[in-house]
């Protein structure tokens, strides 16, 4: 069992804390929630729990809206050919489907095409170019990809194609001379929200355009894919993509597209009260796969489809290849850690970094954070393409893994990503040489106290409080997500009602009571059967660390606390 470090947050200003439960008449506990996510007033509680449509920004304070949807519309009125180019995540596919269906809604001459992962890699290449120009392309719109395509602007401009970069990663130092470049973080941007997705930035394309042609509601229609690609592509669900999300989630739940749906029925659910949870966890992985796997073509014909057998149809495909890619998921994940148990000493090394030249492509990213999830280091797992070594990078809360890559810039062929998560190529002759002169910037970087993972505790919390009214205020803190995630509580000297039981493969399932009072929450600790033998013990009491969810049963819901960790005995707790 790994050892996780506890820390409660604290409020400390007690008058905001009483005046806001006051105004609001609610409980302290919930408006110390509330002010953790900067809500210290009424007005903004009320823009927090009723996010509006109306308070989306205007597109056309994101620097080169003017310039875009010009062109965007002289394409439209010279009926040009235009060119949608994503990419081939969750984010890509959707912000792909959705110009593409905007478009084709205004009478555009448009297509699409989305870089294969395993033999183009990602972002614009010279071969999608080369493709679009065979296509007698005028336009190309690149969406959550293009800014720091610089060489291959130029070589599209040079082929006669004016190129619209619509993205949200980091630039690097050079901004591509495109026709128009919108990203909310570049250089000389002000717009006022700078976290949204590359469906997000999309979307505010074709906001721009709606604006311009007296349309302006047309746009909202695809607020479905744009939750879709905010949830997947876990940005801060805050501000305006809080907003999106959460009206899109609405649509999806309320009247999905043919391709939504059958995705929903292919992972077993139904729409109604999908949460943005369910949409990471079940419906993202499965558009995923085809990219890992082969074509992700296939994800955008199946969410712009209007033909529900095409749907199944494609959902089936996509059904197949999630099958066929948690396989090869699991067998390289046994793999890899077959090898750090035998081949690494983790008391020297600080990180993991693992090659092997028959790893497919498609897994490495997933089987690179199961590694951080298990050991909690620093994780990059490389495979062999085209002769060189490449890869996923995947960091530990307190160490960042782009400055680090950064650092061995001089032994790369190229990387990017950002904190948390990155893709790096190495010549194989250096490979050695990065390895160790990335461990030993691990080493330099990262304390012992970093290598335990921490749990970040929102509130104590008695069974006692857990009523109906405050389950019905904590569902209204939805969608949950990065900036807005889902309160963790701790409550105190619980004691088990019954007897524990183990669920599928791995999971702990029990019943919970505290202070000896009558009501009880049943428990579930995904993998964590390890706890089973602890728990079997009588007569003893626990703190347990939890959020609260719902679970549904026999057409029935209610609510079920989900263990985040457990300790047998009472912690003196660190505040912070």
């Amino acid at each position: 069992m790994t050892k996780k470090r506890w820390k409660i947050r604290e409020v400390y200003d007690d008058y905001t804390v009483k005046s806001l439960a006051d105004s609001l008449n609610v409980s302290e506990i919930l408006a110390r929630l509330l002010i953790q996510r900067d809500i210290t007033n009424f007005s903004q509680a009320k823009y927090f729990f009723r996010p509006s449509l109306d308070s989306l920004h205007d597109p056309f304070l994101m620097n080169g809206m003017e310039s875009a949807t010009y062109r965007v519309i002289k394409a439209l009125t010279e009926n040009q050919l235009i060119m949608v180019y994503g990419d081939y995540d969750v984010d890509g596919t959707c912000s792909t489907a959705l110009l593409y269906l905007f478009l084709k809604e205004l009478g555009a001459k448009v297509e699409f095409y989305i870089p294969k992962r395993l033999t183009d890699g990602y972002g614009i290449n010279n071969t999608g170019i080369d493709y679009a120009k065979s296509r007698n392309t005028s336009l190309i719109i690149s969406v959550d990809c293009g800014i720091t395509a610089v060489d291959e602007t130029e070589y599209a401009t040079s082929l006669g194609m004016d190129l619209i970069i619509c993205d949200h990663h980091h630039p690097k130092e050079k901004i591509p001379n495109a026709f128009a470049v919108l990203d909310p973080i570049k250089p000389g941007c002000s717009y006022p929200f700078a976290y949204l997705s590359g469906a997000g930035v999309a979307f505010k394309l074709a906001q721009g355009v709606s604006e311009r042609i007296g349309k302006r509601e047309l746009p909202l229609k695809y607020l479905d894919l744009v939750a879709l690609a905010g949830a997947a592509d876990i940005v801060p669900l805050i501000g305006e993509n809080r907003v999106l999300v959460k009206e899109g989630l609405e649509q999806i739940n309320s009247n999905p597209r043919p391709g939504i749906l059958a995705l929903i029925e292919s992972s077993n659910m139904h729409p109604g009260e999908l949460t943005s949870g369910q949409v990471i966890f079940s419906i993202a992985p499965r558009i995923n796969a085809v990219g890992r796997m082969g074509d992700a073509e296939r994800a955008v014909e199946l969410l712009i489809t209007h033909d529900k057998n095409e749907a199944f149809k494609l959902a089936q495909v996509l059904e197949t290849e999630n099958y066929q890619r948690r396989k090869i998921d699991e067998d390289t994940f046994l793999m890899a850690q077959e090898i750090v148990e035998n081949s690494i000493d983790l008391t020297s090394d600080t990180a993991i970094i693992l090659h092997q030249e028959s790893w497919h492509a498609g897994v490495i990213g997933i089987v690179a954070s199961r590694l951080v999830e298990k050991y909690y280091r620093p994780t990059i797992i490389l495979t062999t393409a085209g002769g060189v070594a490449k890869g996923s990078a995947r960091s530990i809360s307190n160490f960042n893994i782009y400055d680090a890559l950064k650092k061995c810039e001089d032994l790369l062929i190229h990387f990017g990503g950002h904190q948390a998560a990155a893709g790096l190529a190495v010549e194989m002759d250096k490979l050695t040489e990065f390895k160790f002169k990335f461990n030993q910037i691990a080493k330099e970087t990262i304390t012992e106290e970093d290598l335990a993972p921490e749990i970040t505790i929102d509130s104590k919390l008695k069974f006692s409080e857990i009523t109906p009214k405050f389950l019905r205020i904590i569902d209204q803190f939805a969608p949950f997500g990065p900036g807005n995630t889902r309160p963790v509580f701790i409550s105190e000297n619980v004691e088990i009602e019954g007897k524990p039981r183990i669920v599928g493969s791995n999971h702990l399932v029990v019943t919970l009571k505290q202070n000896g009072s009558d009501k009880v929450f049943e428990c579930i600790g995904f993998n964590m059967a390890e706890y089973y033998d602890e728990m079997m013990k009588m007569n003893y009491k626990a703190d347990v660390v939890y959020q609260i969810d719902k679970s549904n049963r026999n057409g029935l819901s209610f609510p079920q606390l989900r263990f985040k960790d457990i300790k047998i005995k009472e912690t003196n707790l660190e505040l912070i």
